[in-house]
């Protein structure tokens, strides 16, 4: 899932403690197998990934991610933009450490 975002500015504390409550639960869902995050200027995106769409659903009907979701639509978010689809392929490239 590729989740989109542009803060509305408001209530930058709770948003911010509601985002470390929710990245602590969605680590403990069935399926979840990781998340990465990019955030600049009041815009993020989260990518996260899910063994199947089972899981994924389960995780947006979780009621404390409803809660938040309802929190985030009525006072942090100015918009945002939620994507679903299928990784089929890809890689990794890391560059070595010099001595």
């Amino acid at each position: 899932m590729i989740f989109i975002s542009e803060s509305s500015g408001s209530d930058a504390e709770n948003y911010l403690a509601a985002g470390e409550a929710m990245a602590a639960l969605v680590a403990e869902q069935p399926g979840f197998l990781g998340v990465d995050w990019l955030g600049a200027d009041g815009r993020e995106i989260t990518i996260s990934y899910w063994a199947d769409d089972e899981s994924a659903a389960a995780w947006r009907a979780h009621p404390e991610h409803e809660r938040i979701r309802e929190q985030g639509r009525g006072r942090w978010l100015a918009s945002y933009d939620l994507m679903v689809g299928t990784i089929h392929r890809g890689h990794q490239w890391q560059r070595e450490q010099a001595d």
